[in-house]
């Protein structure tokens, strides 16, 4: 997928979850394990290993989390 989308769609996961009570980062972290497939959060990883730009902060927590499971 094109990074504009899987940023598009990782920002909108943390949208809804910096809107819900608890730890944002982890439940976007715990959607992006149940939902996402491997190759999606590999992207995400690389992408944030790169630098994250226009991600929202929770997703780039939530993957740093992930990767360190």
């Amino acid at each position: 997928m094109s990074p504009e989308k899987m940023v598009m769609m990782a920002n909108q996961i943390a949208t809804f979850f910096n809107s819900q009570p608890g730890d944002p980062a982890q439940q976007v972290a715990a959607h992006l394990h149940d939902f996402w497939e491997p190759r999606m959060r590999a992207q995400l990883y690389a992408y944030v290993d790169a630098g994250g730009a226009n991600l929202d902060p929770a997703v780039i927590r939530a993957a740093q989390l992930l990767q360190a499971a």
